[in-house]
């Protein structure tokens, strides 16, 4: 390890949907962050962990920043919030292809006030953007604020991630590691567990449902006999009897085919096979209710 080895966190935000977790995955080399088309799917502030021999960038994924209607929605904002003032680097996306529109001003309002710690723009989804478009972001982003550095990248083709960690990086502090090698995050596997369930579960389903589906993993247990098989129980919820249709589809399909997505997600995460038994049930409105949140694992 070198003398001059940094080490530290650093974070993504951005409007739902602009490809904060593909991104994080991307940089981390593997997939330790939900995605999917819909926005507003991440929920927890998950990290993922990038080594490198002069440097460790720990990544935090946050909820996409929005105006907050229901009371998880005002949990999630004020855990960015919180987040950004604890971080040592801040990464703020903005796609290629979507010209800047109110919701990234109003991120960049706020990033304005967390006045310490350093902002790279991040420019996403560039594989899906023309170089006149790439050029036009670059340059309305430079007279949206002060940024440290502007940085294009695409998640897809891998192109200029290598220079976006170099530019992370410089921004943090000389630390020695502060996690082992070869950890790639610091959530508890049944967390993530559950997280790659929900992806499984919002793969397809009507925008409605993306809020309303939570998923707790109540057990985790080898297969009594065999060493070779995990055995998983999980618990979907949603919020109304319509919606739980919706995830069960005609004659219980849908639901199979959610569990059997999942269920590959799962082995390819922990590396040995899987037994998932899935069920699901009705909390009803709970996003709105103080208690169902704890209970479903969202504290204030």
């Amino acid at each position: 390890m070198t003398s001059n080895h940094r080490a530290g966190f650093a974070c993504f935000v951005g409007r739902p949907n602009v490809g904060k977790s593909t991104l994080m995955n991307a940089l981390v080399g593997t997939k330790v962050a939900i995605t999917s088309s819909k926005p507003q799917t991440t929920r927890r502030v998950i990290r993922g962990i990038v080594h490198r021999p002069d440097a460790q960038l720990i990544i935090v994924d946050t909820p996409g920043l929005h105006r907050p209607r229901t009371l998880l929605g005002e949990r999630l904002d004020s855990l960015v919030l919180s987040t950004l003032t604890e971080v040592d680097v801040i990464g703020f996306c903005v796609p290629a292809n979507e010209k800047i529109g109110k919701g990234d001003r109003f991120i960049a309002d706020k990033l304005g006030a967390v006045k310490k710690t350093p902002v790279v723009a991040v420019v996403t989804k560039c594989d899906l953007a023309s170089k006149e478009q790439i050029a036009e972001q670059l340059l309305a982003l430079s007279q949206l604020a002060e940024f440290a550095h502007i940085v294009p990248v695409s998640s897809e083709s891998g192109d200029n991630l290598g220079p976006l960690a170099d530019v992370l990086i410089s921004e943090l502090p000389e630390s020695p590691p502060l996690y082992e090698g070869g950890q790639l995050t610091d959530e508890p596997e049944q967390v993530l567990v559950g997280e790659l369930i929900r992806e499984a579960a919002l793969e397809g389903v009507r925008d409605e449902l993306p809020h309303s589906i939570a998923v707790v993993v109540d057990e985790m247990l080898p297969r009594e006999g065999r060493d070779d098989l995990l055995d998983i129980y999980a618990h979907m919820f949603v919020e109304r009897p319509s919606q739980k249709a919706i995830v069960i589809g005609h004659k219980g399909e849908r639901l199979r085919d959610v569990g059997t997505r999942a269920r590959k997600q799962i082995e390819a995460l922990l590396g040995t096979r899987v037994y998932l038994d899935l069920r699901i049930s009705v909390a009803k409105d709970w996003q709105r209710d103080p208690k169902q949140l704890r209970r479903l694992g969202f504290y204030d």
